[in-house]
């Protein structure tokens, strides 16, 4: 009788290979708290960065709207780019800007989530406030007339947009932010 070949080893299942790559993987797609995709937030100066962390915990929009903060629902779109869903807190509404409290908080939807991607500090006329309002250096837009149809247009304001939890390529303090980008069906309201 001819003699027969061992049986061939059985193969041992890679699960090392495996588990390192799926880790791999994971970090790579992984997006930071307040980041959507894209280029990451630059560090802020010291005034900011303790805004930031006041405000981290509004990632959650459950603790934002249990915190007063309600949507006005529209995603708002500007040609130059977006500034997303606003979440407005009208008990912060007063003449003075507290640094700490925007009176605003702007959401960005991604697939089936919001993402916070900044606050707005937002004062209108009516507060009685005298003089254009400033903070963190910067002194706030406006006045101007509310945006429709989400405001009353007789809704004079000042504003100031602050770009926190993601990167403006136009700049920190700008309006609107060319990276955010609202659905092309819904809610979304274009502006000129």
């Amino acid at each position: 009788m001819a003699k027969q070949p061992p049986p061939p080893r059985p193969r041992r299942f890679p699960f090392r290979r495996i588990l390192a790559g799926a880790a791999r993987l994971v970090l790579a797609a992984a997006v930071a708290p307040g980041q959507t995709r894209g280029a990451a937030r630059p560090p802020l100066p010291a005034d900011l960065e303790k805004v930031h962390a006041a405000l981290a915990k509004y990632e959650d929009v459950v603790v934002a709207v249990h915190d007063g903060y309600h949507s006005t629902v529209g995603c708002v779109q500007y040609p130059e780019g977006g500034m997303g869903i606003h979440f407005v807190n009208r008990a912060l509404i007063g003449p003075v800007p507290d640094p700490m409290r925007p009176q605003i908080l702007l959401n960005e939807p991604v697939g089936d989530k919001l993402a916070l991607i900044g606050a707005e500090w937002f004062i209108p006329l009516a507060t009685g406030v005298k003089e254009r309002p400033h903070l963190f250096g910067q002194a706030f837009d406006g006045p101007m007339e509310g945006h429709t149809p989400l405001q009353p247009a007789a809704l004079h304001h000042y504003d100031l947009h602050v770009w926190l939890f993601k990167h403006n390529p136009l700049g920190m303090f700008k309006r609107a932010n060319p990276e955010v980008k609202c659905p092309t069906t819904g809610y979304t309201v274009h502006h000129q």
